[in-house]
């Protein structure tokens, strides 16, 4: 039996992260900054001082999209990069302090965000989800 368009998973997956980007993208939307965004700026909240190749690698994405998005950020006054002093080739990015309030303003929006995705969920139900998607993520990287 062939499967119809609603029964591929691969649909319902691209439809649930359709609902979460727009959802973000809505209420980042008052602080000039994109979902791609945040991600970079999410980890430099963390850690500050990334640099792009490190940035690239966390998020699984080409250095040249992350140069893309830092130079965007720093237009934005949120970050500045540097040249590192180890390697001068390496570009560190470090917040601004426009960016370190941001911060302040963006992450309890992300907490709530996660709130909201994971309400009703149990701790052993969010396990077995992320169990889940790494096995989907697993066999999709076996045909990259």
């Amino acid at each position: 039996m062939e499967l119809s368009f609603q029964d591929y998973i691969s649909i319902k997956i691209h439809k649930t992260d359709l609902h979460l980007t727009n959802f973000v993208k809505a209420k980042l939307e008052p602080f000039n900054l994109a979902p791609e965004q945040n991600l970079i700026m999410m980890l430099l909240w963390e850690k500050d001082g990334l640099t792009q190749i490190q940035l690239a690698q966390k998020l699984n994405k080409d250095k040249t999209n992350v140069a893309r998005m830092a130079s965007n950020l720093e237009r934005k006054g949120f970050i500045k990069r540097s040249c590192c002093l180890d390697d001068r080739r390496s570009l560190k990015l470090y917040l601004t302090p426009c960016g370190k309030k941001l911060g302040d303003q963006v992450i309890p929006i992300a907490e709530e965000f996660n709130d909201i995705v994971c309400k009703d969920f149990t701790k052993e139900e969010l396990v077995e989800l992320e169990r889940l998607l790494s096995k989907v993520n697993k066999n999709v990287q076996c045909f990259l």
